[in-house]
């Protein structure tokens, strides 16, 4: 009876160490880790594996088409109506992925941003997401993960000094099979608004 408890001890500990290995090497967090380092080494191929860039931004579009009645508070010079955002989405769409390349390529949010050539409606997708993760923003770390078969949930939780508060991006991963990819944002379009709050807040709340 000892020797069988010890052999499904010796069981559990090797499967334990197998899964925690597994998602060391592979997992969600592995992936996302070495999205980080791409961009510290400014690669875009690399990044693109742990990244589908087009699904992302694909999705990006659609939020801040949805989310257009913020834009005039995060961007007071540019009014934008909805109908006007809906018709130039595959310009934008094709500018945002330019924009992540860039960044890529440069490290650099503000960069990215100044890399979208002059359009009808100019809308940029790195100019908006540093309202949410600004220069002066640090990572805190994995919020949450939520594996839910060949999907999961990740929060990453980032510092917004302008607000004293802190911000979690929710991104959508899919198992790829021998590694995972980032293919959604799902959380942009709420935090925008979260922003646009705070700032308000904080322009009306000073006097």
């Amino acid at each position: 009876m000892k020797r069988l408890l010890l052999v499904l001890l010796l069981i559990a500990v090797v499967a334990g160490g197998y899964w925690f290995y597994r998602d060391l090497t592979t997992g969600p967090k592995y992936a996302l880790a070495q999205a980080a380092k791409a961009v510290n080494d400014h690669d875009v191929a690399t990044f693109e594996k742990y990244v589908n860039v087009e699904s992302v931004t694909g999705s990006l579009v659609d939020q801040v088409t949805a989310q257009s009645s913020i834009l005039g508070m995060l961007n007071p010079a540019s009014f934008l109506t909805k109908g006007a955002l809906g018709l130039a989405k595959p310009q934008i769409a094709r500018a945002a992925r330019k924009e992540v390349q860039h960044f890529v390529e440069t490290g650099s949010l503000e960069a990215a941003a100044e890399s979208t050539p002059q359009r009808l409606v100019k809308v940029s997708m790195a100019g908006l997401a540093s309202k949410v993760v600004s220069p002066e923003s640090s990572f805190k770390g994995v919020k949450y993960v939520n594996e839910q078969g060949e999907q999961a949930l990740v929060g990453l939780e980032f510092t917004q000094p302008k607000f004293d508060t802190t911000m979690v991006l929710e991104v959508k991963m899919r198992d790829r099979g021998d590694y995972w990819q980032v293919t959604e944002v799902t959380n942009l379009g709420e935090m925008l608004k979260h922003v646009a709050r705070l700032e308000k807040n904080k322009v009306f709340g000073g006097r």
